[in-house]
């Protein structure tokens, strides 16, 4: 695999609530192969096990990898 580095996401709940995670590639596929069903996922994280009610989900959002830091333009 080329890209087994941890990704950022953030898991969008309903009523607002934002959860923010590292996760392994392959975690990051069995979420979203999991989206939109109903039920309970139990994702995998570099600071422990998380489980989610999937019902609730209404958004992942996959930070890009590319974060610059300074002033380049």
């Amino acid at each position: 695999m080329a890209n087994e580095k941890p990704q950022k996401i953030s898991i969008g709940f309903e009523g607002g609530q934002v959860l923010g995670a590292r996760v392994a590639p392959g975690d990051l596929t069995r979420l979203r192969g999991a989206l939109g069903s109903t039920g309970w996922h139990e994702l995998s994280a570099e600071d422990g096990t998380v489980a989610l009610d999937l019902s609730r989900v209404v958004y992942v959002l996959v930070e890009d990898e590319e974060h610059r830091v300074g002033f380049g333009t």
